[in-house]
């Protein structure tokens, strides 16, 4: 069997499915990080946070608590990683095993589809997990390159070297924190890839699932009103 004829192995309505799972994984994260000014997302927001930590560090002292924060993130990164490449462990293991997987896949969908496209099904999930793996380890050895930079700032706030140094520092962390909420969406939408095993529709309806969330999270959760001071001083946030 030819290539071609194994990609017409896939109906339109897969097709289509999986152009809207691109188009959207593609297009929340251009949401995020390129937002309007009026209505920032949260991780823009948490940019301009990250920048005054950087100020802030350079007169406090001493800067354990600084350190200690930085190695909770890196800690973060690092549990990610190792958890993205067991989960793509277990998906080689799948392909490897696809007769089993075939059963249950048919039992699932009650479909008698060929082993090749049950493969590609678990191929396109990797795929994301592949691209987190990728992103956390690039935002661990940031925020390492970060932790160099916060530890090369002087310890006399009047230094002129101070501020432009902790300036540098935070846009280290800013880009290992953006690399990080990319392997994150790309989790996301590999948990929502595995609806596909089921059907095309499936696939579609846990992609706008999925974008949905993380729209919410970025654009409309409490936490972002927390972020833009919307509290009305009782401990209750508006949302």
């Amino acid at each position: 069997m030819n290539w071609t004829d194994r990609i017409g192995l896939f109906g339109p309505l897969d097709i289509a499915a999986l152009a809207l799972l691109f188009v959207a994984w593609v297009g929340i994260g251009w949401l995020i990080e390129h937002p309007g000014r009026k209505r920032p997302s949260v991780s823009v927001l948490m940019a301009e946070y990250r920048r005054e930590w950087m100020r802030q560090m350079v007169t406090r002292q001493p800067r354990i608590f600084d350190s200690q924060t930085l190695a909770t993130l890196r800690q973060g990164t690092s549990f990610f990683a190792s958890a993205a490449m067991i989960a793509i462990g277990g998906g080689l293991a799948a392909i490897g095993n696809s007769e089993r997987l075939v059963d249950v896949a048919q039992d699932l969908s009650l479909s008698n589809e060929p082993k090749f496209v049950w493969e590609v099904k678990l191929l396109v999930i990797m795929l994301f997990l592949t691209n987190a793996f990728l992103k956390f380890v690039w935002s661990h050895r940031l925020f390492g390159y970060c932790a160099v930079l916060m530890g090369a700032v002087p310890n006399e706030p009047d230094n002129p070297t101070a501020l432009p140094r902790a300036a540098k520092a935070a846009e280290i962390n800013i880009t290992a924190a953006r690399s990080y909420n990319q392997g994150l969406r790309s989790v996301y939408f590999a948990l929502g890839t595995a609806a596909w095993l089921i059907g095309a529709l499936p696939l579609m309806a846990a992609t706008l699932v999925t974008f949905w969330i993380l729209w919410r999270r970025e654009f409309a959760s409490k936490s972002r009103a927390v972020l833009c001071g919307l509290s009305d001083g009782m401990g209750h946030t508006q949302t």
